[in-house]
């Protein structure tokens, strides 16, 4: 109706006028704050005559400043981002093979596919995808990747088009280009051309129709033919409303090619600020991880004696976990840890460690949260150690009150009656003697405190049930299509459940497993539901066998249907089966038999042993079955089989 619903506070929006705002246009306080705001809308500002600004903040900004402080610390490399040569060949290699996971405006699947195709080797290529890449402008990336290469001819509507579209093989991308064209064709003043850039990106009607004649009158007398200036005018009418602005778009794409440009020289430095600054998004960490595993640059985890707040890398071009990204570990903790290391050198043990730091600033939660992260990890105990209780107080309890009474000693000043300081004569508590927890027990807690596992992953015990047993991984459900009527076994740790009901009563289960590079999320019904729902239990690890088939009811659409669940733990030693050793011919002497009797003797149980001879020259092989002798399957034998080089092991 015209009035006013509600009043609201713009983002990023700014007025900047030559005089006191108070004197030009009435303003109020922001809601819930002393905020100047205008009591204009932004149409109003403008239409006053008053200059309105958008200042956006980008991230990127800051990871780029991150990763050229750590270039100063690590390497005393002073560089200046903004003077770095926009043709570097390894920055562009860097968007040719589409590496750009972490990289502003270019990370996504479908960007990155473009890139394949583009391979673009000028900083005008990028800007162009910037622009092109989104709802509308999108359709027109095949054209420009096809004229790029040869592919397809470049046309232009009039000659004198060429001078603005030749950058951009002759598709108009920008909103400049409409800018200059409408100058160049029709005489437009630049007023007149900001106007049409206006109306045509904000489809105000009144501005076109306006507008349209005085276009066509000025092309006319410039003597364009009419057929074609009414083509011109047709597709910007449907192109302008989503081009885009080449000025917002170059000055993404020199941040984008800047953060390329660090990838490409510096990875390591670029990935621990890239990573720091998701320090607080542990979804987001995660296939950051993946990146720096895929491109060769290990992620270690906290170490009281390399990390500080932030990610950072080592001597050796490693990450080091940050302290921060720790749950429980606060700024002023790590502030103390660093500045004493700092001071005084490394930390040479437990002990030397609550001696030295400000235990007010680090308390008994913080240094449980960096013993579950493996932050003591290099002091040489279990991080069990640090839990178990001796007289009713655990060892980091223990430890703390001994910190506090040597750093008391130390303020006193006090000598004992041997002309000692009464510091040396205090007695570090011993540290109790217990069993490590299981991988899965530490790995569990690694990952309360830190959100992702770092020092391993759960299934890393079972990679020979891996190897021998499941067929995908969960990432090969995220397309079903090509796998249809396929039977699949996959395996995965179990990240979370739920058990539900729907609207007609009937319950059903939702299982979350997860393996090394991706997650998924299962939906149990009927009967399956109440045969495996005794698995619903997080931190499990799974073996889950099903067929890819089209849903009962809807045939359109794609299920996988689980028709199995095993513990991983009891995968291979439930059924009875053969244990298959192969060695070449051409390796067989007294001493590899010798070798296997001496494993196989040691290993009774209920499996078939078969030794299978292969004759690589002759291409064949022979199956050896032994009749009195069957084995045990667990992983002292599975080491001890892998330990002899010749012979290959697998279970069927």
């Amino acid at each position: 109706e015209g009035s006013i619903r509600n009043v609201g506070t713009h983002a990023c929006g700014v007025i900047i006028t030559p005089e006191p705002l108070i004197d030009l246009i009435p303003i109020a306080n922001a809601k819930d704050s002393q905020l100047l705001v205008t009591q204009f809308d932004n149409g109003v500002v403008e239409k006053a005559g008053l200059l309105k600004m958008d200042f956006l903040g980008l991230k990127n900004l800051t990871i780029i400043k991150d990763c050229i402080k750590i270039l100063k610390a690590l390497h005393n490399i002073d560089l200046d981002i903004d003077t770095i040569p926009l043709d570097d060949k390894k920055t562009f290699e860097v968007f040719q093979r589409a590496d750009t996971k972490g990289i502003f405006q270019f990370s996504s699947d479908g960007m990155r596919s473009h890139l394949k195709q583009l391979k673009p080797d000028k900083f005008d290529d990028l800007i162009a995808m910037n622009a092109l890449f989104r709802p509308g402008p999108m359709e027109y990336i095949p054209n420009y990747i096809k004229r790029k290469q040869g592919k397809e001819e470049i046309e232009y509507d009039l000659p004198e088009m060429k001078e603005y579209l030749s950058n951009t093989y002759g598709i108009t991308v920008y909103q400049e280009q409409v800018m200059l064209l409408s100058q160049k064709l029709a005489n437009f003043s630049k007023g007149d051309a900001d106007m049409l850039r206006k109306g045509m990106g904000k489809k105000i009607k009144s501005i076109l129709d306006e507008l349209k004649p005085k276009f066509y009158d000025g092309c006319k007398s410039n003597g364009f033919d009419e057929s074609k200036v009414e083509k011109i005018w047709t597709d910007w009418e449907a192109f302008a409303s989503y081009a885009f602005n080449k000025s917002h778009s170059t000055c993404y794409a020199l941040i984008a090619y800047q953060t390329a440009y660090l990838k490409a020289h510096y990875p390591a430095e670029l990935m621990a600020a890239i990573l720091t600054n998701h320090m607080k998004d542990i979804k987001g960490i995660t296939p950051l991880m993946e990146e720096c595993k895929r491109m060769g640059v290990k992620v270690l985890g906290p170490d009281v004696n390399e990390s500080f707040y932030k990610f950072a890398v080592n001597k050796k071009g490693e990450i080091r976990f940050g302290l921060g990204a720790v749950k429980g570990v606060g700024k002023s903790a790590v502030e103390t840890i660093v500045d004493m290391r700092k001071e005084k050198g490394n930390y040479t043990s437990f002990d030397d460690f609550v001696k030295r730091i400000d235990l007010r600033a680090a308390n008994k939660r913080t240094l449980e949260s960096i013993a579950l992260s493996g932050g003591f990890d290099l002091f040489g105990l279990y991080r069990s150690q640090y839990f178990e209780k001796i007289k009713e107080q655990t060892y980091i309890e223990q430890m703390i009150k001994f910190g506090n009474k040597v750093q008391a000693t130390k303020s006193s000043n006090q000598v004992d009656m041997f002309g000692d300081t009464a510091e040396a004569s205090l007695q570090a508590p011993i540290a109790p003697n217990t069993h490590p927890w299981s991988t899965m027990e530490m790995l569990s807690k690694e990952k309360e405190v830190v959100g992702i596992y770092i020092s391993g992953h759960p299934l890393d015990d079972y990679k020979f049930e891996i190897n021998n047993f499941c067929n995908a991984e969960l990432s090969t459900l995220r397309n079903l299509i090509p796998i249809l009527g396929k039977d699949l076994s996959i395996s995965g740790v179990v990240t979370n459940v739920e058990h539900k009901e729907t609207k007609n009563g009937k319950k059903y289960g939702v299982l979350y497993l997860e393996d090394y590079h991706d997650n998924f999320r299962f939906f149990i019904f009927g009967d399956d539901y109440i045969n495996f729902k005794a698995f619903f239990n997080e931190s499990w690890l799974l073996y889950v066998k099903g067929k890819v088939q089209k849903r009962p009811f809807n045939e359109d659409q794609l299920e996988f249907k689980v028709k199995d669940i095993q513990l991983l733990s009891d995968l291979v030693d439930k059924d009875v089966r053969n244990i298959v050793l192969e060695v070449d011919i051409n390796d067989i002497t007294d001493d590899l038999i010798h070798k296997i009797e001496t494993v196989t003797n040691k290993n009774g149980g209920k499996h078939s042993l078969i030794i299978q001879i292969n004759n690589n020259q002759k291409k064949y092989a022979l199956e050896l079955l032994s009749r009195n002798r069957k084995l045990n399957i667990d992983k002292q034998f599975i080491q001890e089989i892998e330990k002899i080089g010749e012979v290959g092991l697998k279970i069927t």
